[in-house]
């Protein structure tokens, strides 16, 4: 979240990845840090345990969710 709020804040727009597991986290860091209206890109926990395959395919997935964060259109 750190990350992304820093690139909004330059006027750069940015694509925070969060899997579910980690979705309270990245809301309660987002009002913290001051960019509440910063929505993540939300893909499946958990990543640690998935082949290569498996996280190309979920990388894949979110991709249209981050053209929209990008765009700063709803997914």
């Amino acid at each position: 979240m750190h990350d992304g709020i820093s690139l909004e804040s330059l006027g750069l727009p940015a694509a925070v990845i969060v899997t579910t597991d980690f979705l309270h986290e990245a809301g309660v860091q987002r009002v913290a840090l001051g960019m509440p209206e910063l929505e993540p890109v939300v893909i499946q926990h958990p990543l640690s345990t998935l082949t290569e395959e498996e996280i190309k395919a979920r990388a894949a997935s979110a991709v249209p969710q981050v053209i929209a964060a990008w765009l700063g259109k709803p997914a």
